[in-house]
């Protein structure tokens, strides 16, 4: 069995010390990784960034990440980045990461996403430069996540991203915000290659449960929203088992 806990939206400041410490006590006894999906620190400051890896390095086993949308505010992403490596944590942009987990091979994609919308009611490549600009980024994005996650061979393949890839995950939201919470091209991409689960941040306010066109699973598990430490997503073959409990395959 291959377990996984995954949270993300931490928003630890800079007198965040301890905070998540209580909350990971019991982490090594329910999963072999931790997944972190983003809005790491409230305003990505490194004081805030400081707080973070000082706990992050008590965690008893191996600690993947993307950054968020705040965790990029201050203009030092690379530094948070940095600080966090420093201690042990992968911070992943547009890469992969294959872990040896009781005798099975994990593969990690990780990016943080971007904006843009959903079928329907996106954004386009057309336009002012602006424009141009803010639909590039996310196509290159989703380009390098499908590159990645082609070129990872393994038993288990989980995408960790920041920004929704469904909309069936940002229900709750307020529906004028959606193009700002995540974009479909991340989930078409995940869709020609395939993978086990999707798991994102971001919106607060939004659902746990989405399915990809392709039938892959995608769960929010931003903390405000899942109100607990972290959800632990358990695979045993094909079977896939979240807190405990065994969800029906697609």
């Amino acid at each position: 069995m291959i377990r996984v806990a995954a949270v993300g939206d931490l928003h630890v400041d800079a007198e965040g010390a301890e905070v998540l410490g209580p909350r990971l006590a019991r982490l090594a006894d329910d999963a072999d990784v931790l997944l972190l999906a983003g809005d790491l620190t409230r305003c990505g400051g490194r004081r805030e960034a400081d707080a973070l890896a000082a706990e992050l390095a008590r965690v008893p086993v191996p600690v993947v990440a993307v950054l968020g949308n705040h965790d990029h505010h201050a203009g030092e992403p690379r530094e948070v980045g940095a600080r966090l490596a420093a201690v042990g944590v992968r911070v992943l942009e547009g890469e992969q990461l294959l872990l040896d987990v009781r005798g099975s091979r994990v593969g990690i994609v990780g990016t943080i996403g971007f904006g843009g919308g959903f079928e329907g009611a996106c954004g386009s490549d057309f336009g002012e430069p602006e424009m141009k600009a803010f639909i590039g980024h996310t196509q290159r994005l989703a380009a390098r996540l499908e590159q990645r996650l082609a070129a990872t061979e393994a038993d288990v393949r989980i995408v960790l991203l920041h920004y929704a890839p469904v909309p069936e995950t940002l229900f709750g939201e307020r529906l004028e915000i959606y193009p700002f919470l995540g974009s479909y091209l991340f989930a078409e991409a995940v869709d020609r290659i395939g993978a086990d689960l999707v798991v994102h941040g971001h919106a607060h306010a939004g659902s746990e449960r989405g399915m990809t066109r392709g039938g892959v699973r995608v769960r929010n598990v931003a903390l405000p929203l899942i109100n607990r430490p972290y959800r632990v997503f358990s695979f045993t073959g094909r079977e896939l088992h979240v807190d405990g409990a065994l969800e029906i395959a697609p």
